[in-house]
């Protein structure tokens, strides 16, 4: 692999494991299996059975969860301990062996570095987005965002092995649409939980008023059957 192949590769794999993970697994894993490309010695284990096979599985287990509003973003927060350590070493994979000049450690902490920050930025929009999206309580949203990331990760992972320049544009638009987008699915996830927490304040004042018109009842009470 040249310079460029491994770039792409490096940042392809990494950006799809911050969106789905097993995917991106299974996609290289099974290419790399059929001969159609070839993955450098650290990721050959993608293409191990066991690791096909239970990448295939968690897919299916995610395809599912996915889809379902509330569920996947709390699927969201368990995957963040693995999706971002997987782009980390996804990136810190596909570099070994191949020397740019600094040395070997420093090489694989910068690819760890650039892997894991794609993976977070990646995996951040993802996850706010359904964060936002799940406001609506109607599952069809759900199942469109949820398409709509496949397609991504198959398009992209295919993009930074066969398309390597028209990856690193698109990469390029992902990332300033990150920097954009990012601020406002964070402001609206403030407003999801400023609502949450107004109702709760509401209920509790009108329970103090409630109260307090009650004990001024009593007293008027009291003095109604004392006058009797």
């Amino acid at each position: 692999m040249d310079v460029l192949e491994t770039l792409t590769l490096a940042l392809g794999a990494s950006w799809a494991s911050g969106i789905n993970l097993y995917a991106t697994v299974a996609i290289l894993g099974f290419l790399n299996l059929l001969g159609i490309i070839t993955l450098p010695e650290n990721l050959q284990v993608l293409s191990s059975p066991m690791v096909l096979g239970l990448a295939v599985l968690m897919y299916f287990v995610e395809f599912f969860a996915d889809k379902i509003p509330g569920v996947d973003s709390i699927w969201d927060v368990l995957q963040t301990f693995i999706r971002v350590p997987a782009g980390a070493m996804m990136a810190a994979g596909t570099v070994s062996g191949f020397d740019i000049g600094v040395g070997e450690e420093v090489q694989t902490g910068l690819a760890m570095l650039l892997g894991g920050t794609v993976a977070t930025g990646a995996h951040l929009t993802k996850a706010g987005t359904r964060a936002v999206i799940n406001t609506s309580p109607e599952p069809v949203t759900n199942w469109f965002a949820s398409i709509t990331e496949d397609i991504l990760v198959f398009t992209g992972v295919s993009m930074a092995l066969f398309k390597p320049v028209v990856f690193l544009v698109g990469i390029g638009v992902f990332a300033l649409l990150t920097i954009w987008l990012l601020p406002k699915i964070w402001r609206g996830i403030k407003r999801v939980f400023s609502g949450v927490r107004h109702p709760v304040d509401t209920v509790k004042a009108g329970r103090a008023v409630q109260m307090g018109e009650t004990a001024d009842i009593k007293p008027m009470s009291l003095s109604l059957s004392d006058k009797g």
